[in-house]
């Protein structure tokens, strides 16, 4: 701390945020502004955001740490540019949206900021999820726990979740028995999911070596 009491790194870190958000509301400028940027909408670039997610995942997975700060980057971009757009429009702004998480994650870890007691990691996923439903029973949304499960997400992605989220609940419902191959994927997404994995990773994993020994025998 300096002798004013202000983090010198910190202040650093808001100057290249704001600087950020500077260049952001540079190139979205009508007068001088890139074309392309002012054509963009929140639909247009939401593929543009699920595609640097999955580029930070790839970085992870390929142990590419410098590749992971630069996609990193990539995705934060994206939320800077959607905050801007919704700003433009006077919904909400790239403050409101830090102060939504910020409040968010306070909220849901009673256990570091309000002297709850959570025992280990499964506890604290358990405390989060009933945290969640009682947020959204606070805001009108959806009390079947499923349907707040996106329907956006990849297949493998939204059954495991799905199937998670129904085995909190104590829900039951009837499995696709039928045999067909759907079925039998579904099957497969249990089976992962018993056992701790994330069946949507496991196959990019597969993908990935499968990609790997076909490049390596050409």
């Amino acid at each position: 701390m300096t002798r004013h009491g202000r983090d010198p790194v910190a202040s650093a870190n808001v100057a290249s945020i704001d600087r950020l958000l500077e260049i952001m509301a540079t190139l979205r400028n009508p007068e001088g502004g890139c074309p392309w940027d002012l054509e963009q909408d929140f639909a247009s670039i939401a593929p543009y955001t699920i595609e640097e997610a999955y580029e930070v995942d790839d970085a992870i997975r390929r142990g590419d740490l410098v590749g992971l700060q630069d996609e990193l980057g990539d995705l934060l971009l994206q939320v800077v540019f959607q905050a801007r757009i919704a700003e433009e429009a006077g919904h909400f702004s790239f403050e409101s949206v830090v102060a939504s998480i910020c409040d968010k994650l306070v909220r849901r870890h009673p256990h570091v900021f309000a002297g709850a007691v959570i025992e280990d990691a499964a506890a604290q996923s358990e405390s989060w999820e009933a945290i969640k439903a009682a947020e959204r029973r606070e805001k009108g949304g959806a009390e079947n726990p499923l349907d707040a499960v996106p329907i956006a997400l990849p297949a493998l992605a939204r059954a495991a979740k799905l199937q998670r989220r129904a085995a909190r609940a104590g829900l039951e419902a009837s499995e696709p028995g039928d045999g067909s191959i759907g079925a039998r994927l579904f099957a497969l997404v249990r089976e992962a999911n018993e056992a701790g994995v994330d069946p949507e990773q496991a196959l990019r994993n597969a993908t990935a070596g499968f990609l790997e020994s076909a490049r390596a025998s050409d």
